[in-house]
């Protein structure tokens, strides 16, 4: 079977799997089956700061067919935080709050729209080095965490629409549909050097995959 979790902030996208585990489990020992063992996966990780929509398989023959999923587009709504940086590009790293240089002449709002424009499309984007991706061998985040940055090659994404949602220095709201591979806050931190006041990833929701969305989706109390 599916299930369709909003996933809490806080929360891995594995403790959200595991939870889903050990209910299943001791479901099947209640029906008398002593040294039960069930496969359970999702459909595309969720950062921990991060919240909404994670597709979650169970049983053999669901988690085969988790990749019609993971293929499908994604969409986001995303609170950036202009005028300061992040060494994870979201809230969870070190920040460098450098607003006071553009507190009194921030980006104007018509910028911000052509700026966001000009990240439509198909193009080839550098995952951050605070990612599951691995390299060699090696998740990026276990280097980045010993203070060791390595050079990545850029992936092919694209942005199928992004749109202004709301504005008010140093807060923009944007919503995101994007490929699978789009790291959404490696958008955010390169919209922040296109504008040049830097930026990093405040809040982060994934509202839809492909025509799932994220209201038909459970909320497990029993995580938060």
């Amino acid at each position: 079977m599916f299930l369709f979790i909003n996933k809490p902030t806080g929360w891995t996208s594995f403790d959200v799997v595991a939870y889903i585990r050990k209910r299943e489990v001791a479901k099947m020992r209640q029906q008398g089956v002593e040294r039960a063992k069930i496969r359970v996966g999702h459909a595309g990780t969720l950062d921990p700061f991060a919240t909404g929509l994670l597709i979650i398989g169970v049983g053999r023959d669901t988690t085969k067919r988790l990749d019609e999923f993971k293929k499908l587009p994604k969409t986001y709504v995303a609170t950036i935080h202009l005028g300061a940086v992040s060494d994870t590009y979201d809230k969870t790293g070190t920040i460098h709050d450098i607003y006071t240089l553009y507190r009194d002449k921030p980006p104007s709002e018509q910028l911000v729209l052509e700026i966001l424009q000009t990240f439509k499309g198909k193009q080839r984007q550098i995952p951050p080095m605070y990612s599951a991706k691995k390299i060699n061998g090696q998740r990026l985040y276990t280097l980045a965490r010993q203070g060791i940055e390595i050079e990545r090659n850029p992936v092919a994404i694209e942005i199928y629409t992004i749109k202004l949602v709301e504005y008010t220095w140093p807060f923009l709201k944007i919503e995101v549909q994007c490929s699978t591979g789009t790291y959404i806050r490696s958008l955010a931190h390169d919209i922040g050097q296109k504008l040049g006041v830097g930026a990093y990833c405040e809040e982060l929701t994934r509202t839809k995959i492909g025509e799932y969305v994220l209201k038909d989706a459970a909320i497990l109390k029993k995580l938060i």
